[in-house]
């Protein structure tokens, strides 16, 4: 009975997250046509973030709860999960053109600072206060970036033709804000269900369980609208959407966790973050060429996830 209850919840918790998905989406992009803004300025800004609330509600949480170690856990399995798992699956569905703008600037600095997580963690042993204002200058910084972009492209942009028939703006943000409280709450559903099933009926290790069921879930609400965005093709919705989000994550949650309590960084995050920081060049690499990810790019992410996940197999059982 408790099989089949948390298997019907996690269901309806999948369909309350793809609905909100297919919301946010339009709303975004309706309201990135409405006001002349680049859809990558939409989805390295207001997608990213509202996305990443997951995994900002879990860290911080951890953080006020004094178990911090989840929080560098949870971000850069995450991150991993953005670019190998959900760019994977998006490429494999559709092509996905990768703006100039993103490969001269928004893939490099994801790059420098998963470099600077990781340096510092080896450097230091924990993140500190300090490492939380590097991290919010940085961050400060990239949104300073941003606005010039979108303030300079708006600006190009405004003697070209009208956009075509448009949603009120009201019923776009109601789009934004309802699919922003859907995805969450269908993302929570869902995985509270999936881990009562792996560890009542399945009786999975818990450790195992926040390595893959936890990061997943904290991942559904970025998987479900790049795919969506993919789909509708927003392609630049789809690449921003993963590329803020991992900003998002490193810069503001690892930033305010690191301002509210210390963090320890063992050997393990090492790992995690080394092997980041090689995703993210394969990124760069794989997309640089033709500035497109390819179905065959697609597929080579998700073998790459595929060796990454028989590593924690291996290192966890």
């Amino acid at each position: 009975m408790l099989a089949l209850k948390s298997i019907a919840l996690m269901i309806v918790g999948f369909i309350i997250l793809i609905k909100g998905a297919d919301f946010f989406v339009d709303g975004a992009s309706g309201i990135a046509e409405k006001f002349h803004i680049p859809q990558i300025i939409i989805g390295l800004t207001i997608v990213a973030f509202g996305t990443s609330a997951p995994e900002a509600a879990i860290s911080i949480s951890a953080a006020f709860a004094g178990t911090t170690g989840i929080a560098i856990g949870n971000i850069l399995g995450s991150n991993l999960l953005n670019i190998l798992i959900i760019l994977g699956i998006s490429a494999c569905i559709v092509p996905l053109h990768i703006g100039k703008s993103s490969i001269r600037f928004d893939i490099p600095f994801n790059l420098i600072i998963t470099l600077v997580l990781v340096v510092y963690g080896i450097v230091f042993g924990r993140l500190n206060v300090f490492s939380g204002i590097i991290f919010w200058m940085l961050m400060i910084g990239f949104m300073v970036h941003l606005f010039r972009c979108a303030k300079s492209e708006m600006n190009q942009e405004s003697t070209e033709e009208e956009p075509k028939k448009q949603k009120n703006v009201f019923l776009l943000i109601l789009y934004i804000v309802g699919g922003i409280v859907a995805i969450i709450f269908g993302s929570d559903l869902a995985v509270d269900n999936a881990t009562v099933i792996a560890s009542d009926i399945l009786h999975i290790d818990d450790r195992l369980i926040g390595l893959t069921i936890i990061a997943f879930g904290t991942s559904l609400p970025e998987l479900m609208t790049s795919v969506m965005a993919a789909k509708k093709g927003n392609a630049d919705i789809a690449v921003g959407n993963i590329l803020g989000s991992n900003i998002f994550n490193i810069l503001f949650v690892l930033g305010t966790v690191s301002l509210i309590a210390p963090v320890e960084f063992s050997f393990s995050f090492v790992i995690d973050g080394v092997i980041s920081i090689v995703a993210v060049i394969l990124l760069y690499f794989l997309s640089k060429d033709d500035d497109t990810l390819s179905r065959r790019d697609g597929v080579t992410f998700l073998i790459c996830y595929a060796a990454y996940f028989d590593y924690l197999l291996v290192v966890n059982i």
